[in-house]
C-alpha cells in the first residue's frame, strides 16, 4: 500500500493529550507516513514542538499566525512567533491567512499579519500555509497582488468552486483537500474530478472536520484513508494513484 502524508493536523491540541500514542499508532498503521502539523499562535508553539520532539520525523512543524488569533496584539504575536525563525528551521509558514467567518472585528490587522507572513516566505524561501475561510475571493487577490514567482503553498481546506480552484493553481499553488469531500453538501465533490491529481494534497485539519461517516466527531489523522478513498471515488481513479500522486505533490511542497 502507498502511504500518505496528512499536511495538516493541530495533534498538539488538548484534544489529544491523553491519547497521542495511540492516535499516532493508528496514523502509521493506516498508512500515514507523515504528520505537518501547523502552528496557531505564541502560546501553541511549545505544545507543537514537543509532539515534534516525541515522534521525530514523523511529526513535523510549519511556524505562523492563524489570522482567528489575530487580536490587539498581534504585533507581539508576530515578534514572538517571527524570533523562531532564528532559532531553528521549518517547512513552511502556517497556518495563515484570514478568516471572516468567525469574527471580523479584526479585518484589517489580519491583513497585515498575512502580508507580513507571505513577505517572510519570500525571504525565508518557504511555502505557506494558507486559511481563507469565508475570505476566499479576498485572499487570492493579496496572494495575486504579492506573487512575484516565489510564492508556493497549499490553501488549506479548499472549498471554492471551478473558477477559484483555476485561480489558486495559475499563482502556482496547491489545494488542500479533507474530510468536507465527503459531507454531502460540502460541493467540493462536483470541482474534484476536473482538478488535476497533481494540484492537490491530502489533509485531516485534526481535530475539526472530521469526514463522513464520523462528522462531528473528533477527527485523527488515520481518517486521511477515508479521504483518499472519496477521491479515487471522484477522480474515478485507484486508490493507489491518489496516495503516490498526494504524496509526491506533498513532499514537493515542504
Amino acid at each position: 500500500m502507498t502511504n500518505l502524508i496528512d499536511t495538516h493536523a493541530h495533534i498538539y491540541l488538548p484534544e489529544f493529550e491523553n491519547d497521542i500514542d495511540k492516535v499516532i499508532d493508528n496514523s502509521r498503521e493506516a498508512g500515514i507516513e507523515k504528520i505537518f502539523m501547523p502552528n496557531i499562535n505564541a502560546n501553541s508553539i511549545e505544545g507543537m514542538l514537543h509532539i515534534e520532539k516525541k515522534y521525530k520525523n514523523y511529526c513535523v512543524s510549519m511556524m505562523g499566525l492563524h489570522p482567528c488569533y489575530v487580536k490587539d496584539n498581534y504585533q507581539d504575536e508576530l515578534n514572538d512567533i517571527k524570533s523562531w525563525f532564528d532559532k531553528r528551521s521549518f517547512c513552511a509558514i502556517g497556518e495563515i491567512g484570514i478568516d471572516l467567518y468567525w469574527d471580523k472585528t479584526y479585518v484589517d490587522e489580519q491583513i497585515t499579519a498575512f502580508e507580513t507572513q507571505i513577505n517572510w516566505a519570500k525571504d525565508l524561501d518557504l511555502p505557506v500555509v494558507i486559511h481563507c475561510r469565508d475570505s476566499i475571493d479576498m485572499t487570492i487577490e493579496i496572494i495575486k497582488k504579492l506573487q512575484d514567482g516565489k510564492l508556493k503553498g497549499i490553501f488549506h481546506c479548499f472549498s471554492g468552486d471551478h473558477d477559484h480552484a483555476k485561480k489558486i493553481i495559475d499563482l502556482n499553488f496547491i489545494l488542500g483537500i479533507g474530510g468536507v469531500v465527503t459531507f454531502k453538501n460540502g460541493g467540493i465533490d462536483k470541482v474534484i474530478p476536473d482538478i488535476n491529481l497533481n494540484k492537490i494534497v491530502l489533509e485531516t485539519d485534526s481535530p475539526y472536520l472530521a469526514p463522513s461517516p464520523h462528522r462531528g466527531k473528533r477527527n485523527v489523522p488515520s481518517n486521511l484513508q477515508i479521504i483518499a478513498t472519496k477521491i479515487a471515488e471522484l477522480k474515478k481513479c485507484e486508490f493507489s494513484e491518489v496516495a503516490r500522486t498526494t504524496t509526491k505533490n506533498a513532499t514537493n511542497i515542504f
